[in-house]
């Protein structure tokens, strides 16, 4: 089992910034990626970005590449995402995912995450 907890969520403005963390603990040695999704009201959830947990590979969706940045800091079991220049299509909950297996070309797939986290609300107010 991995227990995962986000933090971070609020509320910004157009343009500010916001940097989520997911906290990951129990089995998280056989972690080989971890993974942040969005769900915005009446929408389903999309994919956001995702890294692999050894080599520090990074996938990203095309409607955030250049402005959201994830990483991961091993020595604490935690991922980052660091979101700027944020835009009101970016409001949506939050949701953190661990998987212990996927390929690369296989982390925007939810259905391969094992564990998710309860999600933090993102909102920006234009």
């Amino acid at each position: 089992q991995v227990q995962l907890v986000e933090s971070g969520g609020g509320l910004v403005q157009v343009g500010g910034s916001l940097r989520l963390s997911c906290a990951a603990s129990g089995r998280t040695f056989n972690v080989n990626a971890m993974g942040w999704f969005r769900q915005a009201p009446g929408k389903e959830r999309e994919f956001v970005a995702a890294i692999t947990w050894s080599g520090g590979r990074t996938k990203y969706a095309d409607s955030v590449k250049g402005r959201f940045t994830i990483s991961r800091d091993n020595a604490k079991n935690t991922a980052l995402l660091q979101m700027n220049s944020l835009k009101p299509e970016d409001t949506a909950v939050y949701y953190c995912a661990a998987t212990y297996g996927g390929g690369w070309y296989s982390l925007p797939n939810s259905s391969i995450y094992d564990y998710w986290g309860q999600g933090t609300q993102v909102t920006v107010s234009s």
